[in-house]
């Protein structure tokens, strides 16, 4: 059982960036695939970012240049580099992984979720 922690989650101005990160447990960290989803008030959740075991990586299309996916399997992290940001970005981020090269479209792990707040 993989347990996912997420941090660095808060509240920015417009413009500005914060860096999200999910840390791991399990020592098979590297054969995951891992993404960031996120859910805005009264919106469904949506794929925001996701990178393979192998590195791969895809954007939605809201965030693409503005954002990027990352992981360091020494450290069992994923993280998400959040640039550029719009109010509209705001909502809870959520890490999820499967174990599998590339993220399922319903990924078996998720984690507790972590709060973004642009303001305008």
């Amino acid at each position: 059982q993989v347990q996912l922690v997420e941090s660095g989650g808060g509240l920015v101005q417009a413009g500005g960036s914060l860096r999200l990160a999910c840390a791991a447990s399990g020592r098979t960290f590297g054969s995951y695939a891992m993404g960031w989803y996120r859910q805005a008030p009264g919106k469904e959740r949506e794929l925001v970012a996701a990178i393979s075991s192998d590195g791969m990586t895809y954007y939605a299309d809201s965030v693409k240049g503005r954002f990027t996916i990352s992981r360091d399997n020494a450290k069992n992290t994923v993280y998400l580099q959040m640039n550029s940001l719009k109010p509209e970005d705001t909502a809870v981020y959520y890490c999820a992984g499967d174990q599998a090269r590339v993220l399922t479209t319903r990924p078996r792990y998720w984690g507790q979720g972590t709060q973004v707040t642009v303001s305008s």
